[in-house]
């Protein structure tokens, strides 16, 4: 997971430490600085001889599953012990952030819904197609979309074609978008109107959009069905987007993506009578893995479904307690290995 892999800023210093200065490459309007000094420590097989008691083996087959341990995760070098403190440590921050984010959404009458997929699912498409569809739909209201790619800004300017504000974060190496990007992300997009001081140092519009459905926010994710299920970027929601060209199975192979969601969306519907694709089976394994979640098939192209997804977008504002947090689950799930771990700990010491 990309947590402890190295994709994700951490401040963990076991054995030895590497100061970076990171430019973000960004002007910041609100006063805080970015250039953030991240201490780069490795843990070295030498001083954690541990077994890897994490790896369970398939003995018929041979298989290895390098997620049967309390981190769920195996990196060189690395206890589970000190994967779960450094997971628990960054998601604390992006959740923090995260918070903050949703808190500033709410204030603007903003809904954000996060799209995650993997690569070409068709979210971009179908994204175009949803703003074009909401001209008539909901005519005025206010929509914008943060783009997510490692590089380019592709999305980015398709996006702005169809009239609608767009803004690029490219990611680098990174695998996924985070609560701090999609807060300066936002800084910069229409939706953050201006127009009065306020005591955290800069200037809002709070007041309701002219549209009986506020504002709404679309963020897409970079495509990547792993890393992005963990990151809490203060949306309303995750939106598993899955094309009927990739299988059915993908559920299953990769559940936290689909557990996090609240919607899957089967695009490319056109495609199914070209596709040797089981659409029930496909929905049996997303509800195995997430007994809630809800299902739609859409086409971007023929317009097959696009009226039941708008439906879902334009529900009112008011959104289930149970959806304010929508990462609150999971992290209670690593609070409770974090707490059993230290338990382990603390009987061996």
């Amino acid at each position: 997971m990309c947590v402890v892999c190295g994709c994700a800023d951490t401040s963990h210093k076991p054995g030895h430490s590497h100061d970076h200065s990171h430019d973000h490459g960004h002007a910041h309007e609100h006063g805080h600085d970015h250039g953030h000094a991240h201490e780069h420590g490795h843990d070295h097989p030498h001083a954690h001889a541990h077994a890897q008691d994490h790896v369970h083996v398939t003995a018929s087959t041979g298989d290895l599953h390098y997620g049967a341990g309390s981190a769920r995760v195996s990196v060189p070098g690395m206890s589970q012990a000190r994967a779960i403190q450094i997971e628990t440590t960054v998601l604390g921050e992006n959740d923090r952030l995260a918070a903050q984010n949703r808190a500033h959404f709410e204030g603007h009458g903003v809904v954000a819904y996060n799209l995650v997929s993997s690569p070409g699912s068709g979210k971009t498409t179908l994204l175009c197609a949803t703003l074009e569809a909401l001209k008539t739909r909901a005519a005025g209201l206010p929509v914008a979309v943060i783009e997510g790619d490692q590089q380019t800004s592709n999305d980015a300017d398709r996006i702005r074609a169809t009239g609608a504000p767009a803004i690029q974060v490219n990611t680098g190496k990174g695998c996924h978008l985070d609560a701090q990007m999609v807060a300066d992300a936002f800084a910069r997009l229409p939706l953050h109107a201006h127009s009065h001081d306020h005591a955290h140092g800069h200037e809002h519009d709070h007041g309701d959009h002219d549209h009986p459905h506020g504002a709404v926010l679309f963020i897409e994710n970079v495509g990547n069905l792993v890393c992005p299920a963990l990151w809490d970027l203060g949306e309303r929601a995750k939106v598993a987007i899955l094309s009927v060209t990739e299988g059915e199975d993908k559920p299953i192979k990769y559940p936290d993506m689909f557990a996090a969601a609240r919607l899957m969306v089967l695009t490319k519907t056109d495609l199914l009578p070209y596709l040797d694709f089981d659409v029930p089976k496909c929905i049996e394994y997303a509800r195995r893995v997430n007994p809630g979640i809800e299902v739609l098939l859409v086409s971007a192209r023929s317009g097959e479904g696009l009226d039941a997804w708008l439906d879902w977008l334009l529900q009112p504002l008011e959104a289930p307690a149970e959806a304010a947090a929508p990462a609150a689950d999971e992290l209670a799930r690593l609070k409770a290995r974090v707490a059993e771990l230290e338990a382990q700990l603390a009987a061996k010491a």
